[in-house]
């Protein structure tokens, strides 16, 4: 087995920082691929929260001069992770998310910033830091996507790309006027390059630039080939042709572990599933409801967004009720589901259950306690809820789309006497057939038989990133292997 150098460009990582499924990837994936014999170096945004968890850290590359501003490159660990942090106060070292400021706006300088994150990505792939030189740069999502450009217009050159699309709806499209800050050559704005309809293209310069795109999962690759996934890039992708994979992710197994979590009332395995028990009424007792219903509890852990199919559950909140379900809801979102959702629990106080937020904690305690958990996402490019579901033997009802459609096994009739369903999926994903899949959740939960085969099949899941990351090692080997043999 070759070992391999990898530089990950991400601009999220957890346990550092963190605002959605990006962060756990890229906080996952790393330890994975050791066993692969791919070591990975991870650039990240020097936001504070990173600077404040780095240790042992010194400065490696000063680019203030070419930057044109305080910048620097410093090298340290955090939490085991090897790290490369690029610390340009003026930049990163505010309040807020990586992307927006207090109030919730984007900052209007993300261009800017990103850029500027991307074009030290490339300086350190191209050899600026002595000593380290990777064989491959790994790029996640928009706020990297310039760097597949620095690589192929920059001076310096550097190693082949990836292009990881986490969601396609996220493209980071930025006006024009920053251009002159980028420090990229004049003919790198063009269709071949980073102009996308009169704007810089974060994303779609990396579909166009980056040696291989990567998805997360096999359905959406598929999906977003076409108008109704694609959010105008479909073309891109499938001029890219078979540069474009999916891989799904997978989570880390020993953060979420139902048998040695610390956070849930009742540790349990699927050998020990009776012990699972004990969680459903701590979770009802911690949203004030009746901690001895012996209803179907639903949970759902979410953004509160239209993506994820929240105003189809706003709409099918009497269908939960008249099948006496009990609802659980954390997560955050759009104010006006939000709002919707809230207003639902002061109605139903004893039924309905909501906590507007976020809390690692409260998401492992209802993984552990509901019975099931509600994804009804229109689209998903992978999603990472389910996959800690069926860790916890919390069924995952689900759309058919995406990573949903590539890691549940739907229990319809066939796979009721075969013994293999791990979930309820529904398509397409109308309030209508979210109705009918409920329905058929609530048919299941009433066969004490059926359910618990159904918990154990879904705690016997491989849902891991052993899979994931031996693909991604694959993938790495072969563009090196190609790389090299194009220098002969």
């Amino acid at each position: 087995m070759t070992p391999l150098s990898i530089l990950s460009v991400t601009s999220e990582m957890f346990p550092l920082i963190k605002t959605g499924g990006l962060a756990d990837v890229a906080g996952a994936l790393p330890a994975a691929l050791r066993a692969e014999g791919v070591t990975v170096h991870t650039l990240l945004p020097g936001y504070p929260a990173v600077k404040r968890a780095l240790t042992s850290a010194q400065t490696v590359l000063d680019l203030s001069a070419p930057f044109g501003r305080e910048a620097r490159i410093l090298a340290g660990t955090a939490g085991g992770l090897s790290l490369f942090v690029l610390d340009a106060p003026d930049l990163f070292d505010r309040p807020g998310t990586p992307y927006a400021g207090p109030d919730g706006a984007d900052w209007p300088d993300n261009g800017l910033r990103f850029g500027t994150f991307c074009r030290a990505a490339a300086e350190l792939a191209g050899g600026a830091v002595e000593g380290f030189r990777p064989d491959l740069v790994h790029c996640h999502d928009w706020q990297a996507g310039l760097v597949p450009a620095y690589l192929r217009y920059g001076e310096r050159g550097g190693p082949p790309s990836i292009m990881t699309i986490h969601n396609i709806a996220f493209q980071g499209q930025m006006p024009p006027d920053i251009l002159p800050w980028l420090g990229l050559p004049t003919r790198a704005y063009s269709v071949e390059g980073i102009e996308y309809f009169g704007r810089i293209g974060f994303l779609k310069a990396s579909i166009r630039l980056a040696d291989r795109v990567t998805t997360v999962s096999p359905s959406y690759a598929r999906e977003i080939r076409w108008p109704e996934f694609g959010m105008g890039l479909e073309g891109l992708i499938r001029a890219r042709g078979q540069d474009v994979v999916g891989i799904l992710n997978g989570i880390d197994t020993g953060v979420w572990d139902p048998a040695a979590d610390t956070a849930i009332a009742s540790g349990f395995d699927p050998v020990t599933l009776y012990k699972r028990k004990p969680n459903k009424p701590a979770v009802l007792s911690r949203f004030g409801l009746d901690p001895a219903s012996e209803r179907p509890l639903l949970g759902v852990v979410s953004r509160l967004t239209w993506q994820k199919g929240i105003d189809l559950l706003v709409e099918a909140l009497p269908t939960v009720l008249g099948l006496d379900c009990d609802l659980v809801v954390l997560g955050a979102g759009d104010a006006t589901l939000q709002e919707a959702l809230s207003a639902a629990a002061t109605r139903h106080p004893d039924r309905i259950g909501v906590e507007i937020g976020y809390d690692e904690a409260l998401a492992h305690q209802i993984q552990a306690g509901a019975d099931a958990i509600l994804v009804p996402s229109r689209f998903e490019p992978c999603g990472l809820t389910q996959l800690c579901a069926l860790r916890y033997g919390a069924i995952p009802v689900a759309g058919r789309v995406g990573g949903l459609a590539d890691t549940i096994i739907d229990t319809n009739e066939m796979a009721k006497v075969a013994g293999v369903g791990t979930g309820v999926l529904f398509s397409p994903v109308t309030k209508d057939t979210l109705d009918q899949a409920l329905v058929r959740t609530a048919e299941l939960y009433r066969d004490p038989q059926v359910w618990r085969r159904i918990q154990s099949n879904a705690m016997r899941t491989d849902v891991s990133w052993a899979g994931p990351a031996a693909a991604y090692a694959g993938l790495y080997r072969s563009l090196a292997r190609q790389t090299r043999a194009a220098v002969r």
